[in-house]
């Protein structure tokens, strides 16, 4: 494999926060972003970082809280999707990154359309991985945070249960999967990111991004917006015994993409820990295509040259 294809470690600072990120693959190859969710990080994508760049540019960012990014205290870091958002395009011009493509996934989802519906140019193609933009999607194990969202009272705190914790984290891998898949998940995953999770305020910045989640969800209809104006080409990647994103969601992407191609795996919500071959594969495919078709025209006006 040649050198630039391998996976280089490294730290960045942006606006003061130091952001840990893999990076492999040619720059001047298409440049393709990966967004971690809860409770992990930039690790979800190992498996498949090295398999993406023998075609693409990758950049994998640790979010600030979460993995090996710094976490500043919330008095001096606003803990929401959308400042989030903004620091990931801000490390983006960092490394020079303008135009690319997006793999999101669960929490990444938010941070992925705050970028595409500030700059809808930059967005060359969407991966979505079990992650939630329409109502449909939001079934009735999403009552319990929407009635906290709605009153946050510590009654309607304590219905969300104790779900921030070591259990709760090997249980968004493994949780109510039938044995034959969740026998193929590593522990290592859960231990390693319970080991981050667990210094000490961490949890606490974990919550303030649970708790902004229901501004992701108010966004839903001005998503809607873009995606049918912007017809972004999307390749959905689905995990179908999610217990937290259901297969409804599926079909409200269908009923507003024109160019989505769906593939629904007998997995869990880790995906990639289960399926990251096929996944790989399937990017590759997808990447390549667009990027044909892409090269048949101009590019968007006002658009900077080069991927």
């Amino acid at each position: 494999m040649n050198r630039r294809h391998k996976t280089h470690h490294r730290t960045i600072t942006v606006d003061g926060t130091e952001l840990f990120y893999r990076q492999a693959g040619n720059p001047q190859n298409p440049s393709m972003l990966l967004l971690h969710r809860y409770p992990s990080s930039s690790h979800m994508f190992r498996n498949v970082i090295e398999s993406l760049a023998e075609s693409m540019h990758v950049v994998a960012p640790d979010l600030p809280g979460f993995g090996f990014s710094a976490a500043p205290p919330p008095d001096q870091y606003t803990y929401t999707f959308e400042n989030l958002s903004r620091t990931i395009e801000r490390f983006l011009d960092a490394i020079t990154v303008d135009r690319f493509f997006v793999y999101h996934f669960d929490f990444g989802t938010p941070i992925a359309y705050h970028l595409a519906t500030r700059h809808p140019d930059r967005i060359r193609g969407m991966i979505v991985q079990n992650g939630n933009a329409h109502e449909a999607g939001l079934g009735p194990q999403w009552d319990a945070p929407k009635t906290f969202w709605s009153d946050p009272t510590p009654e309607n705190k304590a219905k969300l249960g104790a779900w921030m914790n070591f259990e709760g984290n090997r249980a968004e891998y493994v949780g109510d999967l039938p044995d034959r898949i969740a026998e193929l998940y590593p522990p290592e995953c859960w231990h390693l990111d319970w080991q981050r999770l667990s210094r000490p305020g961490i949890i606490d910045i974990q919550f303030e991004i649970f708790c902004d989640y229901q501004n992701h969800v108010a966004r839903f209809p001005a998503i809607e917006r873009y995606h049918r104006k912007h017809q972004p080409p999307c390749l959905l990647l689905w995990g179908r015994h999610d217990a937290y994103f259901g297969l409804d969601e599926i079909m409200a992407y269908n009923r507003v993409l024109e160019s989505l191609e769906i593939h629904v795996f007998d997995s869990g919500h880790f995906l990639l820990e289960t399926h990251h071959m096929e996944c790989a594969a399937l990017i590759a495919a997808f990447v390549s295509n667009v990027d044909a078709v892409s090269l048949s025209r101009p590019e968007p006006r006002g658009s900077a040259v080069g991927r």
